[in-house]
């Protein structure tokens, strides 16, 4: 017997296909219970002020490339959402005077035009790369940034950014944050159809997936419309590259940050108790980090939320 069909959109998998049993007990999770979640291989960590919560999101760049030297180059990848870590980045850099140039950086994912079958330029507003060169590394001293061929952004031809991930330059941390449909990246479930029509892909058939180019569910648009095209759904490209689970899991560690901009309170409980009870689903893609071995996720308490019923 085939699952649910999503309560959002009947042609693809997500979390509204999974027993409501589960949904319900993750709604009824509070602060408490959320930093209960801890255990060997994922860990809950809480911050009280928002400047703390970026602060610590900059220090992951930081410590990561503290780590490269010429014989041992090492990097981090990053997301676009959140951002506001980025300028603080490279504050940081430059009151340091931290030479950074053994240092690598991955983009997660960046907007895809089916048009022309490119990836959209840095002349697109929703530009991911522009919005990383922006805010953090056309900011760091030249003196100190690394050479421009050691950032690693994805393209539409993605073999370089592949081949990127396996040239002997470590990824000390992935970053991320979540989505409305549960992803990191542009990691979003599957669409409901072929061989995945009656049950979403299996954990093993999904974290075989590399970088590639995806459709986009239709709250990911809808998202990234409020979130950065102030409500302008019409902006948002319907298509991406994203960096994949089988690059994720050569990152030492994902690090995974919860403002409360981005997912709801129901959705920053859902992934962490899937995570640490190993309820491993793809319609829920972040719950496959349950079998990642290092994985934290970091909560601004102020964005936390509560899942209750408040009419506006």
């Amino acid at each position: 017997m085939s699952r649910k069909l999503s309560h959002i959109a009947p042609d693809w998998w997500d979390y509204t296909t999974l027993d409501n049993s589960l949904i319900n007990d993750a709604a009824r999770l509070t602060e408490r219970d959320l930093r209960q979640l801890s255990r060997p291989g994922f860990k809950v960590v809480m911050y009280d002020t928002l400047e703390e919560f970026y602060l610590a999101e900059a220090l992951e760049y930081i410590h990561a490339w503290r780590q490269a030297t010429p014989d041992n180059p090492a990097g981090i990848c990053g997301p676009i959402g959140p951002t506001e870590q980025l300028p603080l980045v490279a504050r940081l850099i430059n009151e340091l005077g931290m030479s950074i140039k053994d240092g690598h950086f991955w983009g997660m994912d960046e907007w895809y035009d089916p048009d022309t079958k490119k990836e959209v330029s840095m002349d697109h507003p929703l530009s991911f790369e522009k919005a990383d060169r922006e805010m953090c590394f056309d900011r760091i001293q030249k003196k100190l940034v690394m050479p421009d061929t050691q950032l690693h952004f994805p393209k539409a031809d993605t073999a370089p950014f592949i081949k990127s991930w396996s040239s002997g330059v470590r990824c000390i941390v992935m970053q991320g944050g979540q989505g409305d449909i549960k992803h990191w990246a542009f990691n979003d479930p599957l669409k409901r159809t072929g061989k995945w029509k009656n049950e979403p892909p299996p954990a093993a058939e999904y974290r075989k997936l590399g970088t590639r180019i995806v459709d986009l569910h239709p709250i990911t648009l809808a998202q990234n419309a409020r979130t950065s095209g102030g409500g302008n759904i019409t902006m948002v490209p319907k298509m991406a590259i994203t960096v994949g689970p089988k690059e994720t899991w050569m990152a030492e560690k994902v690090s995974i940050w919860h403002a409360g901009k981005h997912d709801n309170p129901l959705g920053q409980r859902l992934t962490a108790l899937m995570i640490s009870k190993r309820l491993v689903d793809s319609s829920v893609p972040m719950s496959l980090l349950a079998d990642h071995p290092n994985v934290q996720f970091n909560y601004f308490r102020g964005g936390l939320g509560e899942v209750a019923v408040e009419m506006h």
